[in-house]
């Protein structure tokens, strides 16, 4: 339970944290997943990089686009299709998150030491291999 406790409360302070700039950690990896797609991403492959259905995409798109922080356009290739596309004030937020996001490792890591943070990189790293 230790283990699922810690990740409660790192996660609880990157939430905290990433509320003062009206993110979440789903809105800023929806962000991420936009940019590092190429500033726009059918709805479908943006649910299947976040590995949830599109039901739950769509609802996370209308909370960002309700924010600014993306539109949807059609997709030129499918016509059924819509894109997420990420706005300036998107682009701005994901910066934002990304650093945010550091500053708050640097704390974990600060105020494990820095050998300490590194063996626990890497156990992390073990439990997550499948």
């Amino acid at each position: 339970m230790a283990l699922v406790h810690a990740a409660d409360a790192v996660q609880r302070q990157a939430e905290s944290r990433l509320a003062t700039v009206g993110l979440s950690l789903p809105k800023l990896a929806a962000l991420e997943a936009i940019s590092k797609a190429g500033a726009s991403v059918p709805l479908t492959q943006l649910a299947e990089s976040l590995s949830c259905v599109k039901s739950n995409v769509t609802q996370l798109v209308d909370r960002l686009e309700a924010d600014g922080f993306v539109t949807r356009a059609a997709d030129p290739n499918d016509r059924r299709s819509r894109l997420a596309v990420l706005t300036p004030a998107g682009r701005e937020a994901c910066e934002k998150g990304r650093r945010i996001l550091q500053e708050t490792e640097r704390g974990l890591v600060e105020r494990l030491g820095a050998e300490n943070a590194r063996t626990l990189m890497t156990l992390l790293a073990r439990l997550e291999e499948r």
